[in-house]
C-alpha cells in the first residue's frame, strides 16, 4: 500500500484528538474505571502500546501527562509485566523513508517469487516450515526477567523493616514511634521529609488522595526496604500534601529504579538528621496522624505506604 501523508496526518490527529480525550477523563482518576485495574484499563493499555512504542514520542507524552502516567502504571502491575515487557517508548517522531520502503516492497515481491518455485521442488519440506513458523510463540511464552531491587546492593544494617511496620500495624503510636527510633539505623538508613510543589492546583479532598494512592501503587516495588506516611493538611481548594519518608542507603532513592521515577520530581525532597529534636518532632507528626502543616492547616488525611 503507497503511502499517503494525508492519510497519515489524518490518522494521528484523530488518535491526539481521542488521546485528549482520556487525558482529561484521567486527570482525577488513577484508573478508567474505579481505583483498581479493570478488564477496560488492560483493553485501552493494549490498543495504545504500539501508539506509546512508534508514535508518542517525549514531546507528545508531555503534553498527555495523565495518560502517560496511566500507562507507566498499567506497565508496572506484575500481573502485565508477567505477559508483556516493559515497553520501549517512542524516542523520536516517525519519518516516512521511501527509500527504505522501495527496499522492502522489492524484498517483499522477490521473496514471493522464491516462495513460489520452493513450492513447487520442496513440497515434502513444507512440515518443517510448520514448525519453524510455531517457534516465536514459544519466545512469547517466556517470562521477562523482572529488574533487580537497587536496595539489595546495599547493607542491610540492623534495623528490620518489617519488624517496623508490623508493629507500626498492630500496635498504638505510643509504643510503635519509640521502637522505631530504639531500632532504627542511622548508618544504614536514611529519613526524607517530602513536599508536594504545586499546592495551588490541588483541588478536591478525593482528588488529592488519589494523587497520593496513585504514586504508591507506581512504587509498589519499592515496599520491601521503605515506610511512608503521607499526609493531607486543609481542605477542598486550600490544601497541602508532605510527607515523611524513610529508606535503606543515604542518597534519595528514586534514580535508582526507572519504575519509580514517575512521580517523585512533584516533591522537594530534604534528607533529615535524625539525631535533631525537630527530625524527631517530624515523625511523632506524621506518624501518629496529627499537627499541622507549614501555614497552620489542620491535618486531614493520611495514607501509609508500608
Amino acid at each position: 500500500m503507497p503511502f499517503n501523508k494525508q492519510h497519515v496526518e489524518r490518522a494521528r490527529t484523530d488518535l491526539l484528538a481521542a488521546l485528549r480525550l482520556l487525558d482529561a477523563h484521567l486527570l482525577a482518576r488513577t484508573f478508567l474505571v474505579t481505583e483498581r485495574v479493570t478488564l477496560a484499563d488492560i483493553v485501552v493499555y493494549c490498543t495504545l502500546l504500539h501508539a506509546f512504542q512508534h508514535v508518542l514520542e517525549p514531546g507528545t507524552r508531555a503534553a498527555l501527562p495523565n495518560v502517560s502516567r496511566w500507562f507507566a502504571t498499567l506497565a508496572a502491575q506484575p500481573p502485565v509485566a508477567r505477559v508483556l515487557a516493559p515497553p520501549a517508548l517512542c524516542a523520536a517522531p516517525p519519518q516516512y523513508d521511501a527509500r527504505k520502503f522501495q527496499d522492502l516492497n522489492k524484498k517483499d515481491s522477490g521473496d514471493k517469487k522464491k516462495d513460489k518455485k520452493s513450492e513447487k521442488k520442496e513440497q515434502p519440506k513444507k512440515k518443517e516450515k510448520e514448525e519453524s513458523a510455531a517457534e516465536p510463540l514459544d519466545e512469547l511464552d517466556e517470562k521477562p526477567k523482572e529488574s533487580k531491587d537497587p536496595f539489595d546492593a546495599m547493607p542491610k544494617g540492623t534495623f528490620n523493616m518489617d519488624d517496623f511496620k508490623r508493629c507500626y500495624s498492630n500496635e498504638d503510636e505510643a509504643k510503635s514511634i519509640p521502637y522505631f527510633w530504639e531500632k532504627f539505623d542511622p548508618e544504614n538508613y536514611s529519613i526524607w521529609y517530602a513536599e508536594y510543589k504545586y499546592p495551588e492546583e490541588l483541588a478536591k479532598v478525593f482528588m488529592s488522595c488519589n494523587l497520593i494512592t496513585g504514586m504508591f501503587q507506581r512504587l509498589d516495588k519499592m515496599r520491601k526496604q521503605a515506610f511512608a506516611s503521607v499526609c493531607l493538611f486543609g481542605g477542598d481548594n486550600d490544601s497541602s500534601i508532605s510527607g515523611v519518608w524513610v529508606w535503606r542507603g543515604q542518597a534519595l532513592a528514586f534514580p535508582l529504579s526507572p519504575d519509580w521515577q514517575i512521580d517523585y520530581e512533584s516533591y522537594a525532597w530534604r534528607k533529615l538528621d535524625p539525631a535533631l529534636p525537630e527530625t524527631k518532632q517530624l515523625v511523632h507528626d506524621y506518624f501518629s496522624w496529627s499537627g499541622v502543616d507549614k501555614q497552620g492547616r489542620k491535618f486531614n488525611q493520611g495514607k501509609i505506604f508500608k
